[in-house]
């Protein structure tokens, strides 16, 4: 009986903002028992088509029917003054959010670690208008990744207007049950699942089917041996051409994107065609091949043909960023290139200026892009015609 005697009102106010953590913001309350009382929530700011929206959630103003008189426009008035003494823009950012295995994932680079995930690289070819938000995990099928609670943790970040790239198949491939899925069932089930949820949450997802593996040798473990990362012990002799591994697990993401009406990018045939014209000896500069002694952290050195080190990630991120921008208009407007790309957080060429600048070439203009923190300019350049752009909040001092 008494809830007839109270309405109850919700509001939203867009607040033209640059992203902070949380705000702080007013919930009003009043009954017909009590005066007003005003009360502050620290809540966690959400997107909604690109503006960061400030929820008054359950903003419940509970007003008897004897006190509907009072003017609703002094509560919003209240409100919207809390938003004008903050110092509030508009924040026009994208999220890329990435979901697959290894071959795209963030890697430790702790001891000089050379090996990358093309999605780790991805930012390079993106302005500070796109954010790229790399989950991808080392071993992860489309099941693992889903039943570890992995894609209930993107789905939970992804905000209108955002993207989603789904790119799985070489864990799929194994034979555990943990992983396993088969291609025409339960693995377009799968890549159907990320699809509608991303929709759902008013995300564009697009599908990518799997990079090549480096198999000149027709080798029969070539799937098992993602998992070992070293295949010095196999000695096999290799031919002239590259040897598909995936089979049917290429297909899924092409038929599911053609079902679904979904943007559909073929990393299979681009990297396939990449390693093809490197031929067999070009293709070891893309991949963890390393002879003993090459590089400090592989003293023993390796032959992983499935993983990409810095040089590799690197190029194969920049074909699918072309790729991507031919066919996302909106993408595209965000798209850049430089020559060299330097980061302290392992998605660069480099992790120092010095290093940079000592590998442009001499009688031509080169463009360093240097990524996030702070940084000392390098004074002598030994006549390189050099420039430098900053982005992701660096700056030089």
């Amino acid at each position: 009986m008494h809830n007839r005697h109270h309405i109850y009102y919700k509001y939203y106010v867009v607040g033209f903002l640059k992203a902070y953590p949380a705000s702080v913001i007013m919930a009003f309350h009043q009954d017909a028992s009590t005066p007003f009382t005003i009360r502050y929530e620290a809540i966690h700011n959400f997107k909604y088509q690109n503006k960061y929206i400030y929820n008054i959630k359950q903003m419940k103003i509970k007003k008897s029917i004897a006190d509907l008189a009072t003017p609703l426009h002094t509560i919003l008035t209240m409100v919207l003054a809390v938003l004008a003494i903050s110092s509030f823009r508009a924040d026009k950012t994208k999220t890329i959010f990435m979901i697959g295995d290894s071959t795209m994932a963030n890697k430790d680079i702790s001891g000089d670690k050379q090996e990358r995930g093309w999605g780790m690289m991805l930012q390079n070819y993106f302005d500070d208008g796109i954010i790229v938000d790399n989950h991808a995990m080392n071993g992860r099928s489309s099941k693992s990744f889903i039943n570890e609670g992995r894609w209930k943790a993107v789905l939970d970040r992804i905000m209108p207007g955002d993207y989603l790239i789904i790119q799985f198949g070489h864990n799929d491939e194994k034979t555990d049950s943990a992983r396993h899925t088969t291609p025409g069932t339960t693995f377009d089930a799968n890549l159907r699942r990320f699809v509608r949820e991303a929709r759902e949450k008013g995300a564009t997802p697009i599908l990518m089917n799997s990079v090549v593996r480096r198999n000149f040798s027709d080798s029969k473990t070539a799937v098992a041996d993602d998992d070992l990362r070293d295949n010095s012990s196999k000695q096999l002799a290799e031919g002239d051409t590259l040897i598909d591994t995936h089979g049917e697990y290429l297909v899924s993401p092409r038929r599911v994107a053609k079902e679904m009406g979904v943007v559909f990018v073929d990393a299979n045939k681009i990297t396939h065609d990449l390693e093809q014209s490197m031929g067999k000896e070009g293709s070891k500069k893309l991949h963890m091949i390393f002879k003993p002694g090459e590089t400090p952290s592989l003293p023993d050195g390796r032959q992983d043909n499935t993983h990409y080190n810095i040089f590799g990630a690197n190029k194969v991120a920049g074909l699918l960023a072309d790729a991507l921008c031919r066919q996302v208009a909106e993408l595209a407007k965000h798209h850049v290139y430089y020559d060299i790309y330097v980061s302290k957080n392992g998605s660069g060429q480099f992790d120092d200026l010095e290093s940079a600048v000592a590998s442009a070439p001499k009688g031509r203009k080169v463009t360093i892009a240097v990524s996030g923190g702070e940084w000392k300019k390098p004074e002598a350049m030994k006549g390189k015609k050099v420039k430098f752009v900053l982005t992701r909040g660096a700056k030089f001092f």
